[in-house]
């Protein structure tokens, strides 16, 4: 039996690509290695490597991976390697000249098998609901490389769901380039809501998260279903890029700064308690002191609980590398860089100062150095921060703590910083919930 190793580079949707290949790879016979194996020691005879070409450092990144691969051969350590995925889609004929130790080079791979091999956490899963995306922003390449949107039939999406939900998932992370475009395609209308409700209605699955909703016509239905069913975590993950009109344009977004307002305060309105995380681009073209200036004015006024940036790359092929010239120093796009993460760190450490005090469900993800590592519904898993709870505080000599990941805690939040909190059980229903979680309740 071949043993092979599946290494992903980029986003959660790689990571739902490569669990579907290995799915495939071991209905062929191969055994499959983790990829956090060790390649000296591991006995692998094959390396797969599901790579990003999304922006500069992510194609940085994965060709390094390449190349390590590639070292290991040359090494004698493996005997066969493959690449897929964006970056190669991308730049096949370039790579294949760069990099000849690779034996064989693939595009962007799509599976029609429904099965998969979990590489989270066997408690929670991404569940990806289409492929590609039909928007043309000036900055993304994503088009380019995905093609246009294909939405997964709703029906085949469920049946993934309740696979996943026998396996002992709890939470489900929903995920494509364009979430809120679900449906279009397919049916002729937005039915992310519609999916959702099937979704929230399978045994065993209690949380259900939304990624990668974009702003432009957000299907209000959504916020709707998210208020009234307590499966469907009040968190969106709505990358809104910028603020300014004259931004806005040159990226092509399709809707300007006063909208972008409106959306975020209907989504606060219609959702108490919703927490938004976003991601924002600073250097764009077209971003003056002035533009910036906006930008931050928009991050005080939303307060957004979450945050991540980018600085402006211009990547072959796009609308902005065609039509646009990228004169904004890279110096100035850092220290812009600096300021808005500067300012966003003072609110996210305010919003969880907020929380101290607060009583939460958490759902427990790990047990490291006699901390369990858990989030409430609005964390989600690998971007945002945890939630700790010491086991001293909890219950001490409890044998097995490790027992208790993927089991659901109440717990009383009592410290902040500005990424992660600090929470402990109290009183008698909480250490009998600690038991009972122990005990695979």
């Amino acid at each position: 039996m071949k043993r092979i190793q599946v290494v992903t580079m980029g986003c959660s949707k790689n990571r739902v690509d490569s669990e579907h290949l290995m799915r495939v790879l071991q209905q062929r016979g191969y055994e499959l290695v983790p990829e956090s194996a060790d390649l000296a020691s591991a006995g692998v005879d094959e390396v797969v490597i599901n790579t990003c070409g999304f922006i500069q450092d992510a194609k940085e990144e994965s060709i390094g991976a390449i190349l390590e691969a590639a070292e290991a051969k040359k090494a004698g350590l493996i005997e066969k390697l493959s690449v897929f995925g964006c970056l190669s889609q991308r730049y096949p004929e370039e790579l294949r000249v760069e990099i000849p130790e690779v034996d064989q080079w693939q595009g962007v791979l799509t599976f029609d098998t429904i099965g998969r091999v979990l590489t989270t956490p066997s408690h929670y899963a991404y569940l990806k609901i289409a492929e590609g995306c039909d928007r043309s922003c000036a900055y993304c390449a994503i088009p380019l490389i995905r093609g246009p949107h294909v939405s997964v039939p709703i029906e085949d999406l469920v049946e993934e769901a309740r696979q996943l939900a026998a396996e002992g998932v709890r939470e489900l992370i929903v995920i494509a380039q364009d979430t809120t475009y679900y449906g279009l395609d397919r049916y002729g209308k937005r039915c992310l809501a519609r999916l959702l409700d099937q979704l929230s209605k399978i045994d065993g699955i209690q949380w259900i998260r939304l990624h990668y909703s974009y702003p432009t016509g957000f299907p209000e239905d959504v916020l709707h279903i998210m208020a009234d069913n307590p499966k469907i975590c009040p968190y969106i993950d709505i990358p809104l890029q910028h603020s300014a009109d004259r931004v806005l344009e040159m990226m092509r977004r399709g809707i300007d700064g006063r909208q972008t307002r409106e959306l975020v305060a209907r989504m606060r309105r219609l959702v108490p308690g919703v927490v938004l995380r976003t991601t924002l681009i600073v250097g764009h073209p077209g971003e003056g002191e002035a533009e910036f200036s906006d930008l931050l004015d928009f991050v005080r006024e939303c307060r957004f609980e979450r945050l991540g940036a980018f600085t402006y790359s211009e990547e072959e092929g796009t609308y902005g590398a065609l039509h646009y010239k990228d004169d904004i120093p890279a110096e100035v796009k850092q220290e812009r860089y600096d300021r808005l993460m500067e300012l966003q760190s003072g609110i996210s450490l305010a919003c969880n100062q907020s929380r101290i005090g607060t009583r939460e469900r958490v759902l427990v993800d790990s047990f490291t150095d006699g901390i369990l590592v858990a989030r409430s519904q609005t964390e989600s898993p690998e971007v945002d921060g945890e939630i700790l709870i010491g086991m001293e505080s909890v219950m001490p000599g409890l044998d097995r703590a490790s027992d208790m990941i993927g089991h659901f805690l109440d717990v009383t939040l009592t410290g902040a910083n500005e990424y992660d909190l600090i929470a402990e059980m109290s009183g008698q229903a909480g250490r009998d919930a600690i038991v009972s979680s122990s005990n695979g309740v």
